[in-house]
Protein backbone atom coordinates (compact mmCIF):
# COMPACT_ATOMS: atom_id res chain seq x y z
CA UNK A 1 0.00 0.00 0.00
CA UNK A 2 1.14 3.71 -0.52
CA UNK A 3 1.09 5.83 2.09
CA UNK A 4 0.82 9.99 2.40
CA UNK A 5 1.43 11.66 5.29
CA UNK A 6 -1.36 14.55 6.50
CA UNK A 7 -1.32 17.11 3.93
CA UNK A 8 -2.43 21.34 4.63
CA UNK A 9 -3.27 22.99 1.96
CA UNK A 10 -3.49 26.79 2.15
CA UNK A 11 -4.47 30.34 0.34
CA UNK A 12 -6.86 32.53 -0.26
CA UNK A 13 -10.08 32.66 -1.74
CA UNK A 14 -10.41 31.12 -4.92
CA UNK A 15 -6.38 30.15 -5.27
CA UNK A 16 -7.01 26.43 -6.54
CA UNK A 17 -6.86 24.72 -3.08
CA UNK A 18 -10.01 22.51 -3.36
CA UNK A 19 -8.70 21.93 -7.08
CA UNK A 20 -5.12 20.64 -6.20
CA UNK A 21 -6.57 18.90 -2.90
CA UNK A 22 -8.64 16.95 -5.88
CA UNK A 23 -5.34 16.38 -8.19
CA UNK A 24 -3.47 14.91 -5.03
CA UNK A 25 -6.55 12.72 -4.65
CA UNK A 26 -6.95 11.71 -7.93
CA UNK A 27 -3.14 10.48 -7.95
CA UNK A 28 -3.64 8.73 -5.22
CA UNK A 29 -6.87 6.76 -6.68
CA UNK A 30 -4.49 5.86 -9.64
CA UNK A 31 -1.43 4.69 -7.77
CA UNK A 32 -3.73 1.61 -6.56
CA UNK A 33 -6.75 -0.75 -7.74
CA UNK A 34 -7.45 -0.32 -4.01
CA UNK A 35 -7.20 2.97 -2.92
CA UNK A 36 -10.52 5.01 -2.69
CA UNK A 37 -11.10 8.34 -1.59
CA UNK A 38 -13.95 10.09 0.27
CA UNK A 39 -14.54 13.71 0.72
CA UNK A 40 -15.63 15.35 3.69
CA UNK A 41 -17.43 18.38 3.20
CA UNK A 42 -17.91 20.86 6.14
CA UNK A 43 -20.07 23.49 3.72
CA UNK A 44 -24.06 24.49 4.88
CA UNK A 45 -25.84 26.02 1.77
CA UNK A 46 -27.58 28.96 3.55
CA UNK A 47 -28.26 30.82 1.07
CA UNK A 48 -28.36 30.43 -3.28
CA UNK A 49 -24.45 31.50 -3.45
CA UNK A 50 -23.22 29.60 -1.13
CA UNK A 51 -25.94 26.72 -2.52
CA UNK A 52 -23.86 27.56 -6.23
CA UNK A 53 -20.51 27.17 -4.85
CA UNK A 54 -21.36 23.87 -3.49
CA UNK A 55 -22.49 22.68 -6.51
CA UNK A 56 -19.86 23.46 -8.44
CA UNK A 57 -17.39 22.02 -6.02
CA UNK A 58 -19.57 18.61 -6.83
CA UNK A 59 -19.88 18.72 -10.50
CA UNK A 60 -16.23 19.28 -10.46
CA UNK A 61 -15.18 16.50 -7.64
CA UNK A 62 -14.00 13.52 -10.39
CA UNK A 63 -16.30 10.47 -10.63
CA UNK A 64 -15.83 7.70 -7.67
CA UNK A 65 -14.95 9.65 -4.67
CA UNK A 66 -17.65 9.08 -1.86
CA UNK A 67 -18.81 12.77 -0.53
CA UNK A 68 -19.73 12.39 3.30
CA UNK A 69 -21.29 15.94 4.90
CA UNK A 70 -19.93 16.70 8.59
CA UNK A 71 -20.35 20.20 8.97
CA UNK A 72 -19.80 20.15 12.72
CA UNK A 73 -18.38 17.16 13.87
CA UNK A 74 -15.55 16.32 11.45
CA UNK A 75 -13.25 14.24 14.01
CA UNK A 76 -16.37 11.56 14.26
CA UNK A 77 -16.93 11.46 10.41
CA UNK A 78 -12.61 11.26 10.03
CA UNK A 79 -12.39 8.60 12.69
CA UNK A 80 -15.69 6.35 11.08
CA UNK A 81 -14.22 6.66 7.68
CA UNK A 82 -10.58 6.03 8.21
CA UNK A 83 -9.42 3.22 6.76
CA UNK A 84 -6.20 1.63 5.40
CA UNK A 85 -6.36 2.46 1.31
CA UNK A 86 -8.20 5.30 2.09
CA UNK A 87 -7.54 8.84 1.60
CA UNK A 88 -9.91 11.73 3.12
CA UNK A 89 -10.10 14.78 1.86
CA UNK A 90 -11.30 17.56 4.32
CA UNK A 91 -13.14 20.48 2.36
CA UNK A 92 -12.43 22.90 4.52
CA UNK A 93 -11.75 23.83 8.12
CA UNK A 94 -12.36 27.45 7.15
CA UNK A 95 -16.38 26.51 7.08
CA UNK A 96 -15.85 24.03 9.89
CA UNK A 97 -14.80 26.53 12.33
CA UNK A 98 -17.75 28.86 10.47
CA UNK A 99 -20.07 26.38 11.45
CA UNK A 100 -18.98 26.13 15.40
CA UNK A 101 -18.12 30.15 15.78
CA UNK A 102 -20.35 32.25 13.45
CA UNK A 103 -23.63 29.62 12.90
CA UNK A 104 -26.28 31.31 10.53
CA UNK A 105 -28.88 30.22 13.43
CA UNK A 106 -27.67 30.45 17.39
CA UNK A 107 -24.87 31.63 18.87
CA UNK A 108 -20.77 30.44 18.73
CA UNK A 109 -20.47 27.47 21.22
CA UNK A 110 -16.84 28.10 22.34
CA UNK A 111 -16.47 25.62 24.99
CA UNK A 112 -17.80 22.47 22.36
CA UNK A 113 -15.84 24.24 19.90
CA UNK A 114 -13.05 23.60 21.58
CA UNK A 115 -13.01 20.08 22.28
CA UNK A 116 -13.65 19.53 18.70
CA UNK A 117 -10.75 21.15 18.13
CA UNK A 118 -8.64 19.12 20.55
CA UNK A 119 -10.60 15.94 19.83
CA UNK A 120 -9.23 16.49 16.41
CA UNK A 121 -5.74 17.64 16.77
CA UNK A 122 -5.24 13.92 18.93
CA UNK A 123 -7.07 11.87 16.14
CA UNK A 124 -4.70 12.99 13.65
CA UNK A 125 -1.81 10.98 15.12
CA UNK A 126 -4.08 7.57 15.35
CA UNK A 127 -6.05 7.61 12.22
CA UNK A 128 -5.19 4.59 9.31
CA UNK A 129 -5.45 7.46 6.45
CA UNK A 130 -4.09 9.98 5.11
CA UNK A 131 -5.73 13.23 5.07
CA UNK A 132 -5.87 16.23 3.05
CA UNK A 133 -6.97 19.21 4.35
CA UNK A 134 -7.89 22.60 2.44
CA UNK A 135 -8.50 26.02 4.93
CA UNK A 136 -8.36 29.89 3.88
CA UNK A 137 -5.35 31.72 4.59
CA UNK A 138 -7.32 35.15 6.03
CA UNK A 139 -4.59 36.92 7.88
CA UNK A 140 -3.43 38.41 5.00
CA UNK A 141 -5.94 40.78 4.28
CA UNK A 142 -8.20 43.87 5.94
CA UNK A 143 -9.59 42.16 9.07
CA UNK A 144 -12.89 43.58 10.03
CA UNK A 145 -12.93 45.81 13.65
CA UNK A 146 -15.47 43.44 14.75
CA UNK A 147 -14.29 41.59 17.58
CA UNK A 148 -15.64 38.62 16.54
CA UNK A 149 -14.16 38.42 12.95
CA UNK A 150 -10.73 39.08 14.85
CA UNK A 151 -11.52 36.41 16.90
CA UNK A 152 -12.52 34.10 14.38
CA UNK A 153 -9.31 34.96 12.16
CA UNK A 154 -7.44 34.52 15.16
CA UNK A 155 -8.68 30.95 15.63
CA UNK A 156 -8.51 29.80 12.32
CA UNK A 157 -5.11 30.80 12.51
CA UNK A 158 -4.09 28.76 15.42
CA UNK A 159 -6.11 25.97 14.01
CA UNK A 160 -4.09 25.67 10.91
CA UNK A 161 -0.82 26.06 12.84
CA UNK A 162 -1.88 23.24 14.89
CA UNK A 163 -3.18 21.29 12.14
CA UNK A 164 0.17 21.89 9.93
CA UNK A 165 2.35 20.77 12.91
CA UNK A 166 0.44 17.44 12.54
CA UNK A 167 0.79 17.41 8.80
CA UNK A 168 4.04 15.65 6.72
CA UNK A 169 3.53 18.48 3.97
CA UNK A 170 2.17 21.85 4.00
CA UNK A 171 1.43 23.49 0.51
CA UNK A 172 0.16 27.32 -0.38
CA UNK A 173 -1.88 28.36 -3.17
CA UNK A 174 -1.06 31.19 -4.85
CA UNK A 175 -2.62 32.54 -7.59
CA UNK A 176 -3.67 28.50 -8.54
CA UNK A 177 0.07 27.63 -8.39
CA UNK A 178 1.21 24.93 -5.34
CA UNK A 179 4.34 25.83 -3.16
CA UNK A 180 4.76 22.97 -1.28
CA UNK A 181 7.05 22.42 1.87
CA UNK A 182 7.43 18.42 2.76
Amino acid sequence: MTHISHHLIVGGQRSGKSRHAEQLARSWLAASDQHNVTVVATAVAWDDEMRARIAKHQTDRPIGMLTLEAPLHLTRALCDQAQAGRLLLVDCLTLWLTNWLMPAHGQPDWPAWRLEREALLSALTTLPSPVVFVSNEVGWGVIPMLSEVRAFVDELGWLNQAVAERCGQLTLMVAGQPWTRP
